[in-house]
């Protein structure tokens, strides 16, 4: 007989390449017959089939194949009569979803080309295409696949059937540096690279093709002809359409064949099975490969809907890496409630929320932060009149929605103590009289400035917010203008939310109760002694989201997780009690997190800084782009910042340090400038900075000191300017 290459997966043991695929038609004057050593099968190369690999055979051999079965089911014996509802593996998430949300819009990749519109049934049999191409390939269950692309529908695809497969894909970004990527392909041990477009393999290609093995290319975009000929020209390549179109004829065959599928044993992927390895954003050192299975992915996909209560037909905007451990988890979970998912770029951020009006926002502090100044940045330079009436507003909002925290019991605190019922009483009333004061100027506020807002930027449910410390400002200005945001917390180690304020909790300040089937302690880092709540300490967690471990790092998964399987965060944070009465009444039992347990730096004298809290109130000035606090075993702290040059340059002006028309700002008066500035925003802090070192470069990731994620990578900060920061203790 002659099939298209179905019947990989009966060779998938045998240590068989098909090079094959590397002719091209035009080459090929005749058929060409190539006969490994297996018996009764050839497989021919035709040249009119555009490179088709055909399998011929005269006996039948048993085919081992790895399947997500729900997603599958069609093609098992007797149509999957045997599998049950229950979702024992990711993909699995796309029956139910095609089943319920069949003709609805699932993803729009406007940015891409071609520009992509899925319904939820489109991309449930691209994803069935993509799997099934795979196993035309010669993929192999519990192989490494490499996803190196950016956020995009096909980097959906290619991750859903890479897992379909029973395959495990290790995951990452193109803003990487090679190195890192290298890094990560090889210490996975990864068979083939899935890769974003020709421009960024050309990117790697020097490096990788010298250093790396890959079996396989697969392009998710762009044309195969924009590849770097003299590196690639021994490797097999593979378009996204040519896979999706492999696996489309490879499919068709099996399901019109019953022999086809009842010579094949099937293998069902399980919950503990290993779904994808995801290397940490490596703020210091190498980067680790976190273990995530199928069991940990499906435990946030089963947990988050007491969070973000979507329902279908409500649109997301996704603007996080698709491999960011927390965007991952919540696309994950959102495509099982039909809800449409619109992939946006940092460029084109303004514009989606005003065109798609999105309900929901899944991001990091940053973007909150970059909508933050640029609402008041317009509102800066809008008339005076206008500046003065927004401004004024603001502000009384934001004293209404502090004292409507206070009676509503949302005022978190650390004292154990509990005040008395009379002045718990007494505290809840006179909050709730100034309050009703200052209703009619917020309400009028919404009218005339926040309404005007809202069209801006849509959100009009809730944006979410993880991967990093949400600053108090930023969190009360959106509270204040009517802009739910929800704060959570999770590492890449636990899939990886574990705690999220809910709608009807949302205690600013924190990061929320646990999600389910979570528990949290916190330890002291001294003795390990379990502390009580309001005492801070060392976080850690336990749940079924937590990671198998470290790949190839027993000696990281020892130090991470003990035996009774409680995972060290290395954040330092504490747990609010439980209160019956009063302000803080309804905070008992939320997560306050502070810091890293690294990041704190030592002063000479022996005292312990945390650095966020002065870095989340210099943030709040308009003049400081970024800024990394310094002073580990100085007599005092130190900071080296980045500065906004045309807010600086405009202050100068204002203030009179330079002419109204001067163009520049000399580094002494910037300098002089921004330490004032500094001094002013710090001032209630614990802690004062004093020497400040000014940089002209912004800590971007491709210089390096910042993660794909957005954080800064203070280790790199540090050793970039050590001579420079050295000086400023001389």
């Amino acid at each position: 007989m002659a099939t298209l290459l179905s019947l990989t997966s009966s060779f998938d043991n045998y240590n068989y390449s098909l090079h094959s695929t590397l002719f091209s038609p035009s080459k090929l004057p005749c058929p060409i017959t190539f006969a490994p050593n297996l018996p009764g099968l050839r497989f021919r190369v035709s040249p009119g089939s555009k490179s088709r690999v055909f399998c011929e055979s005269k006996t039948q051999e048993e085919q081992i194949r790895r399947c997500s079965p729900l997603l599958e089911k069609e093609s098992l014996p007797s149509n999957g009569a045997l599998v049950s509802d229950e979702w024992k593996a990711v993909p699995d998430i796309w029956s139910s979803s095609a089943e319920k949300y069949g003709d609805q819009v699932a993803v729009v990749d406007p940015y891409h080309d071609p520009p992509s519109t899925m319904t939820y049934k489109q991309l449930e049999q691209e994803i069935l295409d993509f799997t099934e191409g795979l196993r035309v390939i010669g993929v192999k269950p519990e192989e490494k696949v490499a996803l190196f692309a950016d956020n995009s529908c096909r980097w959906l695809v290619a991750d859903q059937g890479i897992m379909a497969m029973g395959a495990i894909n290790v995951v990452r970004g193109s803003r990487s540096a090679v190195e890192e990527l290298l890094h990560i392909y090889n210490h996975s041990e990864s068979a083939g690279l899935v890769v974003d477009n020709p421009e960024f393999f050309n990117h790697l290609a020097g490096t990788f093709c010298s250093k790396a093995t890959m079996r396989f290319i697969v392009l998710l975009w762009g044309e195969k002809s924009c590849l770097a000929s003299d590196e690639t020209q021994d490797l097999p390549i593979f378009s996204y359409k040519e896979i999706i179109e492999l696996g489309r004829e490879s499919r068709a065959s099996r399901i019109n064949s019953h022999d086809a599928r009842q010579g094949c044993k099937y293998n069902i992927i399980g919950s503990e099975d290993i779904a994808t390895i995801v290397y940490t954003s490596g703020t210091s050192g190498n980067p680790k490969g976190v273990m995530l299975t199928h069991k940990n992915i499906l435990h946030q996909i089963d947990n988050l809907w007491d969070v973000v209560p979507t329902k279908a037909g409500d649109r997301f905007l996704s603007i996080l890496p698709s491999w960011h451990a927390y965007e991952r988890a919540c696309e994950y979970f959102i495509f099982t409630h039909g809800v449409e998912q619109v992939y946006t770029t940092v460029r084109n951020l303004k514009d989606d929320l005003k065109n798609y009006q999105p309900h929901y926002l899944i991001s990091v502090p940053l973007v909150y932060e970059t909508l933050y100044r640029g609402i008041q940045k317009q509102i800066s330079t809008s008339s005076t009149i206008r500046k003065l009436i927004a401004l004024s507003f603001i502000k009384v909002s934001l004293a209404y929605m502090e004292l409507k925290r206070i009676y509503e019991g949302l005022y978190v605190t650390a004292n154990p103590k509990q005040p008395s019922y009379l002045v718990s009483m007494l505290d809840c009333l006179w909050a709730r009289i100034i309050a009703a004061m200052l209703w009619p100027l917020h309400v009028l506020a919404k009218k005339l400035v926040y309404e005007k807002i809202h069209s801006a930027i849509g959100i009009s449910k809730a944006g979410i917010s993880g991967g990093g410390s949400l600053p108090m400002h930023i969190d009360k200005f959106f509270e204040a203008i009517g802009v739910t945001v929800q704060n959570g917390y999770g590492l890449t180690e636990s899939s990886p939310v574990v705690a999220v304020r809910r709608p009807y909790c949302n205690v600013l300040g924190s990061v929320g109760h646990p999600i389910q089937h979570t528990e949290f302690e916190v330890v002291d880092s001294e003795t390990g002694e379990v502390l009580p709540p309001g005492s801070k300490g060392i976080v850690k967690v336990r749940g079924p989201q937590v990671m198998k471990g470290y790949f190839k790092n027993p000696l990281a998964t020892k130090q991470a997780l003990d035996d009774d399987g409680w995972l060290d965060t290395g954040d330092i944070g504490w747990i609010a009690p439980h209160h019956s009465a009063g302000r803080s009444r309804r905070c008992g039992g939320v997560i306050v997190i502070e810091g890293r347990a690294k990041d704190t730096i030592v002063l000479s004298s022996g005292e312990n800084v945390e650095p966020l809290e002065i870095e989340e109130a210099a943030m709040r000035s308009s003049l400081i782009q970024q800024i990394v606090v310094v002073g580990q075993d100085q007599r005092r702290l130190g900071a080296v910042i980045v500065p906004n040059k045309d807010e600086v340059l405009q202050a100068a002006k204002n203030s009179s340090i330079v002419d109204p028309d001067a163009a520049d700002l000399g580094r002494d008066k910037m300098t002089g400038l921004l330490y004032e500035e500094l001094s002013k925003w710090t001032s209630k802090c614990s802690f004062q900075v004093g020497p400040i070192l000014v940089v002209d470069e912004p800590f971007t990731i491709d210089s390096g000191l910042m993660t794909p994620t957005m954080k800064i990578r203070r280790d790199r900060v540090l050793a970039q300017y050590k001579e420079e920061i050295a000086n400023l203790y001389k």
